[in-house]
C-alpha cells in the first residue's frame, strides 16, 4: 500500500500564519487563492517536513510572527513527522510510539515526488534516462543505441561513397554500336586475308567457266572441221558438256563477301577500341556502384532490425504509462515528444514516472495548476483517482474546484482570530488533532 499523507498542519512559513488540512485520499486536492497568498508555501512546507533540510526555504520563518516554523505531517501509515522549536527540529513518532530520523522518510518518500518541477524543467534525454532507469533496461538500450549509431556512421559513409560511385559511373560515355570485347589489328587481318582467298577461289571457278566455254566452241568447230574424228569429237564434246553443266552449277550461287567493313575496323581500330575500353570502365563503375548500394541496404536491414529490437525491449518493459515510450533518446508520450504534449499530459508523465520511481510513495506535489482549464484539470483528477495517487496542488483562483482556499495566510480548518502568532514561543501550545 502506498503511504500518503492524511493531514497537515502548518504555522509561520514563509506566507503561511496558520494552515491545516486533510487530503483528499486519492485524486487532486486543490489549494486555491490569489496570489501572494501563501498557496506556494504549503507545498513548500510539506517539502521541508518530509525532505529534510535540504528542501528548507532560504526565508522559512512568516515575516510577521515571533514565532518559529511548525510543521506536522501525518502520514497514512500512521508516521507523525513535525518540525518545530527554534532549530526546527525533526521529530518522527511512528504509530507504535517510537522515534526516527530523516532516513527514514527517505526510504520511502521520492525525491520527485517533493520536487516535481525538477523532472519537468529537466531534458528531454534526461527524462527518458530517468525513466529507463526506473524500467531497468536503460543498459541494455544504451547498447542498442551504441550499435545503431554505429551501424548508421557506417552506412552514411558507404552510402556518400555509392552516391559518387553512382555518379562517376553516369558521367562516363557508353557507345552501344561497338564491339563489346577489344579489337585485335592481327586478327581483323587475318579475317581480310580469309576472305580474299575465299574470293580468289570463286574467281578462279568462274576462270575454269570461261575456259571451258572456250574449249567447247573450239573442240565443235573441230568436229565440223575433223569428220574423221567426228565420233572421239562428239564424245569430247559430251564429255565437256557434262562439265560445264557441273562448272555452272558449283558457281551458280556464289556471293562475294565485302571487306570494306574490315578495311574500315583495320583503319579506325585505334578509335574503335577507345570506345569499347569506355564502355568496359562504365559497365565496372555501374557494377561498383551496385555492390555498394548492396552493402548500402544491407546496413538499412541491420539498423531496421536494432530499432525494431529497441521497440520490442521497450514495449516488454513495465512502463509506468501506457503509451509512454522512449525515442531517439527522447521522452514520448503516445508519439509525441515532451514539448508537444500538453500540460495535462506532462503531469500526467511526471507523476506515473514519480510513482514507478518509488511506489511507495503514493503522493505528489504540483505548484501552478492553473495552466490547466477546469475540465482538463478534472480529467487529470480522475486519473489520479485509478491510479490510487494523490497530488496535493495550488492554483490561482477561489472558485469551487479548490478545495481550500488560502487567505492571507490563513486556510482550511483555522479561526485567524484563535490564533495568536505574538504570543511568546514558550506559551505555544502544540496542535492536537
Amino acid at each position: 500500500m502506498s503511504i500518503k499523507i492524511n493531514k497537515l498542519e502548518i504555522e509561520n512559513v514563509k506566507r503561511v500564519k496558520a494552515v491545516k488540512i486533510e487530503p483528499g485520499k486519492e485524486g487532486l486536492t486543490v489549494i486555491g487563492g490569489k496570489n501572494g497568498q501563501g498557496k506556494t508555501s504549503v507545498l513548500d512546507s510539506i517539502a521541508w517536513a518530509l525532505g529534510g533540510d535540504k528542501y528548507r526555504p532560504a526565508d522559512a520563518k512568516n515575516a510577521d510572527s515571533v514565532l518559529p516554523p511548525t510543521l506536522k505531517v501525518v502520514l497514512s501509515n500512521g508516521l507523525i513527522v513535525e518540525r518545530k522549536g527554534k532549530n526546527s527540529d525533526l521529530k518522527i513518532t511512528d504509530p507504535s510510539g517510537q522515534k526516527s530520523g530523516q532516513t527514514l522518510l527517505d526510504s520511502f518518500i521520492s525525491k520527485l515526488a517533493l520536487d516535481l518541477p525538477k523532472f519537468m524543467e529537466s531534458s528531454g534525454k534526461e527524462k527518458a534516462k530517468t525513466l529507463l532507469q526506473i524500467i531497468g533496461v536503460e543498459e541494455e538500450l544504451e547498447k542498442l543505441d551504441r550499435e545503431e549509431q554505429e551501424l548508421y556512421q557506417e552506412r552514411l559513409v558507404l552510402g556518400r561513397d555509392v552516391e559518387k560511385k553512382k555518379a562517376l559511373a553516369a558521367e562516363l560515355t557508353y557507345y552501344p554500336d561497338v564491339p563489346k570485347d577489344l579489337m585485335s589489328p592481327s586478327e581483323l587481318i587475318k579475317q581480310q586475308q580469309d576472305i580474299l582467298a575465299k574470293n580468289g577461289e570463286n574467281q578462279r571457278k568462274r576462270d575454269r567457266v570461261e575456259q571451258l566455254l572456250h574449249e567447247c566452241a573450239f573442240a565443235y568447230g573441230e568436229v565440223k572441221a575433223l569428220e574423221q574424228k567426228l565420233a572421239e569429237a562428239k564424245q569430247k564434246h559430251k564429255n565437256l558438256e557434262a562439265d560445264l553443266k557441273i562448272a555452272e552449277t558449283d558457281a551458280k550461287d556464289l556471293q562475294d563477301e565485302s571487306t570494306v567493313e574490315l578495311e574500315a575496323n583495320i583503319k579506325n581500330i585505334d578509335e574503335i577500341n577507345v570506345k569499347i575500353r569506355a564502355n568496359q570502365d562504365k559497365e565496372r563503375a555501374d557494377q561498383i556502384a551496385k555492390e555498394g548500394q548492396a552493402l548500402y541496404d544491407d546496413l538499412t536491414v541491420k539498423i531496421e532490425q536494432i530499432r525494431k529490437d529497441k521497440i520490442d525491449l521497450l514495449n516488454g518493459a513495465d512502463l509506468p504509462l501506457e503509451g509512454l515510450s522512449v525515442k531517439d533518446g527522447e521522452l514520448t508520450y503516445k508519439g509525441f515528444t515532451w514539448g508537444d504534449m500538453s500540460s495535462s499530459e506532462q503531469l500526467r508523465v511526471a507523476t506515473a514516472i514519480v510513482r514507478k520511481l518509488n511506489p511507495e510513495c503514493g503522493f505528489v506535489l504540483i505548484d501552478k495548476l492553473e495552466q490547466m482549464d477546469i475540465d482538463t484539470m478534472n480529467e487529470f483528477g480522475k486519473w489520479l483517482e485509478s491510479e490510487g495517487l494523490q497530488a496535493i496542488a495550488t492554483r490561482v483562483s477561489t472558485g469551487d474546484e479548490c478545495s481550500i482556499i488560502i487567505t492571507d495566510g490563513y486556510g482550511g480548518d483555522v479561526d485567524p482570530e484563535s490564533v495568536k502568532h505574538c504570543a511568546p514561543p514558550d506559551t505555544k501550545e502544540d496542535w492536537k488533532w
